[in-house]
């Protein structure tokens, strides 16, 4: 945010046909240059209205869940509208379920370990420091939508953004992200069309 001088995370949306099964295979030919990101999953149990307060923020989470979200930055990043217009470069999401022991948003227990073609490449339980508070984003996402006369409503999802800088990907290689205590995520990438 503060390299492109805003004051509030950019939101898109996710499209049920781009939602694909942990451990399958995405090809990325074609594509200018493939990044995946592990996120926070927020699973909401309740409405929640513009201008909720943080108690009715977090009573309407169901629970949380881990994500790898797959995009293709095919457009400088540093052009809002331009990121805007391609929906945040959003190809793919691997989701898992949601864990009700989160219900409220409550981070406490939970850390994340994200391995690159075996190796570990991070272990953080820090989920907040590159994306900001998660009920905050949640807030967020409710009050945005107000502006286009929706809702953000029981059933639906929020991804809160990379808890990792963008991590490039190639094809060959596996991402896996295990958000403990829920079980791991996976994605494979390939060249073939």
């Amino acid at each position: 945010m503060e390299r492109l001088r805003i004051h509030a995370p950019l939101v898109g949306f996710l499209m049920g046909d781009a939602v694909v099964a942990s451990g399958a295979s995405i090809s990325l030919a074609g594509w200018t240059k493939p990044a995946a990101e592990p996120e926070i999953t927020v699973y909401m149990g309740k409405d929640l209205a513009s201008g909720a307060d943080r108690k009715a923020t977090k009573d309407a989470i169901a629970g949380l869940g881990a994500a790898i979200e797959v995009a293709d930055v095919e457009h400088p990043s540093d052009d809002v509208e331009g990121t805007l217009a391609r929906n945040i470069y959003q190809r793919h999401v691997v989701l898992s379920g949601c864990d009700p022991t989160h219900a409220g948003g409550g981070l406490a227990g939970l850390s994340a370990r994200v391995v690159r073609n075996g190796a570990e490449m991070t272990n953080t339980r820090d989920f907040e420091a590159l994306t900001g508070e998660l009920i905050a984003i949640v807030g967020h996402v409710a009050d945005l939508l107000s502006f286009f006369g929706e809702t953000l409503q029981a059933g639906q999802i929020i991804i809160a953004g990379s808890i990792t800088p963008p991590i490039l990907v190639q094809p060959g290689e596996t991402l896996g992200f295990h958000l403990e205590p829920l079980e791991p995520l996976s994605v494979s990438f390939d060249a073939a069309p």
